[in-house]
């Protein structure tokens, strides 16, 4: 199965990327790796918050998907907007906005992880990292960043 058929078994549109809201690009492309800058929990509203006090895991991993659906986004848009080019997903690096006291970061950015794999399947699978993060940008709850293989 394509990958844009299994994005649409899921119910998931990959909109235009994101442009950026600073100086900086969104991806840049070495070779075939492309390097996404990272992408914030934001589908039509940003999703807020902080993980250990006014948000929880599943609120938190369902932001953390949003920000996976943004990097395929972006992915898309290294590729000319042919998202088959996609080979895999090398590495996410996972941003999650907590209180000191929390420490299931990595539960968080599963969000993110178990997409991947659902879209993609072994091609989905990743290296990681899920580290805190006293705030992020915009007050956002998550944001990832990662590095993918493409043709």
């Amino acid at each position: 199965m394509s990958i844009a058929a299994k994005l649409e078994t899921l119910g998931v549109t990959l909109d235009d990327a994101p442009a950026p809201a600073a100086n900086y690009v969104p991806f840049v492309r070495v070779g075939n790796i492309v390097y996404v800058s990272g992408q914030i929990s934001k589908a039509d509203e940003l999703i807020t918050g902080k993980l250990g006090d006014d948000m929880d895991v599943e609120a938190g991993a369902a932001a953390a998907r949003v920000c996976a659906i943004n990097l395929l986004a972006q992915v898309k848009a290294a590729c000319g907007g042919d998202i088959e080019k996609l080979v895999r997903v090398i590495k996410l690096t996972g941003f999650v906005n907590s209180t000191a006291e929390f420490t299931a970061q990595p539960q968080v950015i599963n969000g993110a992880s178990d997409f991947m794999v659902e879209a993609l399947g072994e091609a989905g699978r990743h290296s990681r990292s899920a580290v805190s993060a006293a705030s992020l940008p915009l007050g956002v709850a998550v944001e990832i960043e990662g590095i993918f293989e493409v043709e």
